[in-house]
């Protein structure tokens, strides 16, 4: 028997803490609400797509770990997105080497055909070209910038986050909306 996909992410969350070890289905349907928000940002931050992934994926084993110990006094999302910002920064701190490679499930469904797969490719190219953008930004901007409009996270959360100064936030968000822009708008679309 599944898993109501309609339950709460509170109520999946006391389903797995009250589940014994072998079933996996409440946290599953965790990971299946969030692993496309996660590895999409974990893909910006990190400025890596070929560890995106990888790092969603240990993502979502902090968040299983974790899990016995959440209180509750912020939202599931709320909490997850903690967890990937730290564990995307940590990746970027101890890597500073960008890297862009070509997306292969983007390659593959270029070979769809027909008005609505024609849509998803329009919709697909444009997430590409801004993902291509990004990618392009230093660690300096685009992470603050990921933060801020992809997480939504308050500007007080990702000075705390970052190690810098609110000031410091507010010009680096500015900066990377600038830079964005100017590369959105250089780059061509495809």
């Amino acid at each position: 028997m599944g898993i109501d996909p309609h339950l709460s992410d509170e109520d999946l969350i006391e389903l797995v803490k009250n589940a014994p070890e072998s079933d996996l289905r409440p946290f599953e349907e965790l990971v299946r609400r969030y692993e496309k928000k996660v590895l999409t940002n974990c893909r910006y931050i990190s400025g890596s797509p070929a560890d995106a992934e990888d790092l969603a994926q240990e993502v979502f084993v902090k968040v299983y770990f974790g899990l016995a110990g959440f209180e509750g006094r912020s939202s599931f999302e709320t909490w997850i997105q903690r967890i990937k910002s730290n564990h995307c920064i940590n990746f970027v701190t101890k890597k500073r080497v960008p890297t862009v490679d070509v997306d292969e499930e983007v390659m593959a469904n270029a070979a769809s055909v027909g008005p609505k797969a024609e849509k998803n490719m329009d919709r697909e190219a444009a997430r590409d070209r801004i993902g291509a953008v990004l990618l392009q930004m230093s660690d300096t901007l685009r992470i603050p910038l990921v933060l801020r409009d992809m997480d939504g996270m308050a500007y007080t959360e990702i000075a705390d986050e970052l190690g810098i100064g609110l000031s410091s936030v507010k010009m680096r968000i500015k900066r990377g909306r600038e830079e964005f822009r100017r590369l959105f708008d250089a780059e061509p679309a495809s």
